[in-house]
């Protein structure tokens, strides 16, 4: 009988909705936007995205450019440094809050994930932790960062590696799972 009970609390809570209704007329507003002026906009139009990413709240630097084929889950809770790059086809699920750094590159097909599912209970609730990406940092292509992790500034993140845990300053990581492999020179002499 117990056992009964935890299923069906936990079946009511996974149906319990994480968000107000605000909130999801808020995303919906966005996803409108993203499908009819975002992302069909020509790639050039590095501004015009800029301006629809701060008119959702987005804290975005001066000169970034942002792909129009980028997906970004909740653009209010992003802050991008001057300077900066998102590369075609990356994703910023952006559950929590995202933090990219001055004169960062994040390549293509990337994937920033600030959220995930607590598999231990029973209705798994949602888990979320921010991601915050040093100055200086290169994310190369097809690179997935786990929630909660920093990079540290001047870093760079080899293609295909998959971040789970905070990496070092000053550092050239990469693998599966995400490894220092040298440390970068931060200065040429």
């Amino acid at each position: 009988m117990k056992n009964n009970t935890e299923e069906s609390k936990g079946r009511s809570e996974r149906r319990r909705r994480p968000y107000t209704l605000w909130h999801y007329l808020l995303r919906y507003l966005w996803i409108f936007c993203w499908t009819i002026l975002f992302r069909p906009s020509p790639r050039l139009l590095f501004c015009w995205r800029n301006f629809l990413l701060r008119c959702f709240g987005a804290k975005i630097g001066k000169s970034v450019r942002v792909e129009p084929s980028v997906r970004i889950e909740f653009p209010w809770k992003l802050t991008v440094g001057d300077y900066s790059s998102i590369d075609r086809g990356v994703w910023l699920y952006s559950l929590n809050n995202i933090t990219l750094g001055r004169f960062v590159t994040v390549s293509m097909k990337s994937f920033l994930c600030t959220g995930t599912h607590d598999h231990q209970q029973v209705n798994m609730p949602l888990v979320t932790a921010p991601i915050i990406i040093g100055d200086n940092c290169w994310l190369a292509a097809d690179v997935f960062v786990a929630p909660g992790v920093t990079i540290g500034t001047n870093t760079v993140i080899g293609c295909r590696s998959t971040v789970l845990k905070d990496m070092p300053a000053d550092m050239v990581c990469g693998g599966y799972p995400c490894r220092t492999i040298n440390t970068r020179l931060s200065r040429l002499c």
